[in-house]
């Protein structure tokens, strides 16, 4: 889903007053060739961001075909044995135990790892695992309430929304950071409005609170008020669950709110192209746990000048009125906003333009670029 990214100026300039270049180790759960996830896409974007750094990263082996292997100029890749790439036990056992060695090899180690039911353990093992070096920890995602308190922080820790900074800083998980997710401008440009029938997206995972159910009933309440669109739901899984079934059931739940024009989606390859097809994106989750604070289908919609309808969750407020935000959970408010969208194009019109300017003055990649490489430098200092 995510194309390759030039370096941007930034990045190749940021590392380059040491003689020598600076070792990384990027410490994931998985391969970067590997599935697709919040942690695998950040651990990426880094690796290209900062071409002037030597990283150590991890390979999918044997390499299958899937995800294209990172492009890291003179950097280190560490295979490590994958069926497909998904970071289950073996996977995370192999790059723990492959971290540990590779970490007394390099400057630095910064690890994307989200705050799960095991990082607490892992967290007191981490000078016997990354010795003495300096640690970022990137977040991905939102972890459970209970978990930080249990945990120690690895080092700098970076979340991606100021939301998610309070919430560690009042766990006391130390020295916290945001450093807000990138995305290539270059490979997503801002379109102009679809013509003919609307399509209306909503792009996430299976779950029971990713908001596909609040969508569907959200577009049901803009059918019942007059609005014609058709409904897409791109959904991705996760390892365990049973997604022919859920597909199904949410089939069902269009078919019974009286929605005919409906189709639901498993992974989509070309999500660029999905995207660029729709007219709205809808992301309606009642709560936000686990998956990335900021998915990154929000970012490619308003990057490619596709108004966003996301609940009103504390880690979207920094969007300001670039998009429109519903009560979380609140099918019918978003429903009524869906509808007053479709039916007004200036307004669609202003948002577009809100949300491109937004992508471009906060998630660039030369932004990116200079606070990580800020980052590196100040810890190595």
């Amino acid at each position: 889903m995510r194309a390759a990214t030039a370096p941007p100026t930034a990045g190749r300039t940021a590392m380059s007053t040491k003689p020598d270049r600076t070792r990384v180790l990027l410490l994931t759960g998985g391969p970067l060739d590997g599935a697709d996830g919040a942690a695998v896409g950040l651990a990426s974007d880094v690796l290209a961001a900062l071409p002037d750094v030597e990283f150590t990263w991890f390979s999918r082996w044997p390499h299958r075909r899937g995800r294209r292997p990172p492009d890291a100029r003179g950097g280190h890749p560490v295979r490590i044995l994958s069926r497909d790439g998904t970071p289950r036990v073996p996977e995370r056992t192999q790059a723990v135990l492959s971290g540990a060695v590779h970490a007394r090899r390099c400057d630095l180690v910064h690890a994307f790892l989200t705050i799960g039911r095991t990082f607490p353990a892992f967290s007191r093992l981490r000078p016997l695992l990354l010795g003495g070096r300096p640690v970022v920890h990137t977040v991905p995602g939102r972890p459970d309430p209970r978990l930080p308190a249990r945990a120690r922080p690895l080092g700098t820790t970076v979340v991606l929304s100021e939301s998610m900074a309070r919430r560690l800083r009042a766990a006391r998980f130390g020295d916290v950071r945001v450093i807000p997710p990138m995305i290539p401008l270059e490979h997503w440009p801002s379109r102009p409005r679809p013509r003919g029938l609307p399509l209306v997206l909503y792009a996430g995972h299976h779950a029971p609170q990713g908001g596909a159910e609040t969508a569907i009933d959200a577009a049901a309440e803009a059918a019942a008020a007059g609005s014609r669109f058709r409904l897409v739901l791109a959904m991705r899984g996760l390892p365990g669950q049973d997604q022919h079934g859920s597909k199904e059931a949410l089939r069902e739940r269009a078919v019974a709110q009286g929605l005919e024009d409906v189709e639901v989606r498993g992974y989509v390859d070309d999500m660029r192209a999905l995207i660029t097809s729709a007219h709205v994106l809808l992301f309606p989750p009642p709560t936000i746990g686990g998956v990335a604070d900021i998915p990154l289908p929000v970012l490619q919609a308003l990057a490619t000048g596709r108004p966003v309808i996301l609940s009103d969750l504390p880690q979207f407020a920094d969007f300001g009125n670039a998009v429109l935000r519903a009560p979380a959970g609140d099918a019918r408010r978003t429903g009524q906003q869906l509808a007053w969208l479709l039916d007004r194009l200036r307004s669609w019109d202003v948002l577009a333009e809100r949300g491109r300017a937004a992508v471009e003055e906060r998630f660039g990649p030369e932004r990116f670029a200079a606070q990580y490489a800020a980052l590196y430098r100040e810890l190595l200092s």
